[in-house]
């Protein structure tokens, strides 16, 4: 068979050491499977059960003597009265070290208790800038209509107050948007043009 010029893996033997290790990687990996096999088992950890429940009630110590160090444990056996339980418990969480406030409990303070912005302060933002602008156009458009509402009492016709709106509407137009209505379309930009091409 003739050599294709790749290289092949290192055998297991041949891989390099770990830093700190005298002996090859794949050696030290078998070696520690190896011994973990041949030791026994350890026994886990015996974990309490739940507390029978045929069992009488344990002896409690009165909740004001309990202290941080104070064992719970028996508070919590099913003869155990749900008042007593509370009252230990409630001894428990009256510790100090239960009571510190965590920095990042952003969410404690009361939001439904807020400050007016005052007045100086909301004329100064941007968007209460147009806020008031648009406050102040209602006034003087309500004004307009009450003037309005005046005169056509006092018998001024109302279409008089109508033509001199449409009038002030023209004159803001001014006559430079006159003349370029007036003005013919360019040469290139017709619809005939346009339907040809497609």
């Amino acid at each position: 068979m003739a050599d294709t010029g790749k290289s092949r893996p290192a055998p297991a033997a041949e891989t390099p050491a770990a830093e700190g290790h005298s002996e090859p990687f794949v050696s030290r990996w078998s070696r520690l499977k190896r011994e973990a096999r041949e030791r026994p088992a350890e026994k886990p950890p015996v974990v309490p059960g739940p507390a029978d429940p045929k069992a009488p009630a344990p002896e409690l110590p009165p909740p004001e003597t309990l202290t941080f160090d104070s064992d719970y444990r028996q508070f919590f056996h099913p003869k155990v009265g749900e008042d007593v339980r509370r009252t230990a418990l409630k001894k428990l969480f009256s510790d100090p070290r239960f009571n510190v406030m965590d920095g990042l409990d952003v969410y404690i303070d009361d939001y439904s208790k807020t400050e007016a912005i005052p007045a100086a302060m909301l004329a100064g933002l941007k968007q209460a800038q147009n806020i008031l602008q648009w406050a102040r156009e209602d006034t003087e458009e309500r004004e307009r209509r009450a003037a309005a509402a005046e005169k056509s009492s006092s018998g001024v016709p109302e279409q008089a107050s109508l033509e001199s709106s449409e009038a002030r509407a023209d004159a803001a137009i001014g006559p430079e948007m006159e003349m370029k209505a007036m003005e013919p379309a360019p040469a290139g930009t017709s619809d005939a043009g346009a339907s040809t091409c497609s």
